[in-house]
C-alpha cells in the first residue's frame, strides 16, 4: 500500500495553502481516501479521479473532516458522464448534516452511498478495514487499513481524546497516522485531543512502527512536537504534510 497526504490541516490554519483531513491510500490500480476535509477535493482529484475510489472513510461529523463530500457530491452528479457513485463509510448522522447543510432532501442519495459505521471490520476492494470507536464526537471513529500484500498496516486515529482508544487497531509494525493537535501538550481539560506525550505512550505500549503526525494545531511547535513523541517512542517518528507519501 502507499499513502499519500492530501490534506493534514486541523480546523483552522495560518499555514498557506492548508486544508482539512485526507489521506489517500493505494493498493495496485485500487483507492480509498480516509477523510475529505475542506478544501481537499481539489487535491485528491489531481491525484485519482475520485469516482473511482473504493470508498471514503470518514472518522466523525466535523467539518475539516468530512465536508468536501460536498464538492465531491457536485462532481459526480455534474461532472462525470456515465454518472458514477461513491461508497461513503460515515457516522450514521451523515447524509442529514449534507442534506440540511443545502436545505436539499435526498441532496446526499444524489450521489453517494452511504453506509453507515460501526465497530468491526468491513473490505473495500483490495482493503480491510477495522473500525473501532474513539472518544471525541459521540460518533467518532478510528481505522486500520490492510491488504493482502501488507505485512503491517496502517492506523488512522481520526480525532481522538483517549490515546488509549487506538491500543486496540494497532499490531506490532504498524504506522500510526495520529493526530497531535496540541504539539507538546499539555491537552486543556475538555478538549477530547491530544498531544505528544500521549502519542508517544500509545505507539510504544502498542509496539507501532513508525508514527505519523498530523492536525496540528495552529501555534504549536513542530520541532517541540516531535520531541515529545520521540521521548516515549524509540520509532521513526514524522510531522507530515500535503504531498508526503510513503510505502506502508
Amino acid at each position: 500500500m502507499r499513502l499519500t497526504v492530501v490534506g493534514a490541516g486541523p480546523a483552522y490554519s495560518d499555514v498557506a495553502g492548508a486544508v482539512g483531513a485526507c489521506y489517500l491510500v493505494r493498493s495496485g490500480d485500487h483507492a480509498m481516501a480516509l477523510d475529505l476535509g475542506h478544501g481537499a477535493f481539489a487535491g485528491l482529484a489531481t491525484r485519482i479521479r475520485p469516482e473511482d475510489l473504493e470508498t471514503i472513510a470518514i472518522s466523525h461529523l466535523h467539518p475539516d473532516h468530512f465536508v468536501d463530500l460536498v464538492p465531491l457530491r457536485h462532481y459526480l452528479r455534474y461532472h462525470v458522464r456515465p454518472s458514477r457513485r461513491v461508497r461513503v463509510d460515515a457516522p450514521r448522522d451523515l447524509g442529514i448534516r449534507l442534506d440540511a447543510l443545502h436545505a436539499e432532501p435526498g441532496f446526499t442519495e444524489e450521489a453517494l452511498d452511504v453506509v453507515p459505521l460501526e465497530p468491526g471490520s468491513r473490505t473495500a476492494g483490495p482493503f480491510a478495514i477495522e473500525v473501532e470507536r474513539v472518544t471525541h464526537t459521540d460518533d467518532s471513529f478510528a481505522f486500520r487499513v490492510s491488504d493482502a500484500a501488507t505485512t503491517h498496516g496502517l492506523v488512522y486515529s481520526g480525532d481522538v481524546g483517549v490515546a488509549g482508544d487506538l491500543r486496540s487497531l494497532i499490531r506490532p509494525g504498524d504506522t500510526l497516522l495520529v493526530e497531535v493537535s496540541f504539539g507538546p501538550g499539555p491537552v486543556p481539560p475538555g478538549a477530547a485531543h491530544l498531544d505528544g506525550p500521549a502519542v508517544g505512550d500509545v505507539a510504544n505500549d502498542a509496539g507501532a512502527g513508525r508514527v505519523l503526525l498530523t492536525h496540528l494545531l495552529m501555534g504549536r511547535d513542530p520541532a517541540a512536537t516531535i520531541r515529545s513523541v520521540e521521548q516515549r517512542f524509540r520509532g521513526p517518528v514524522e510531522l507530515v504534510e500535503p504531498g508526503f507519501e510513503t510505502e506502508i
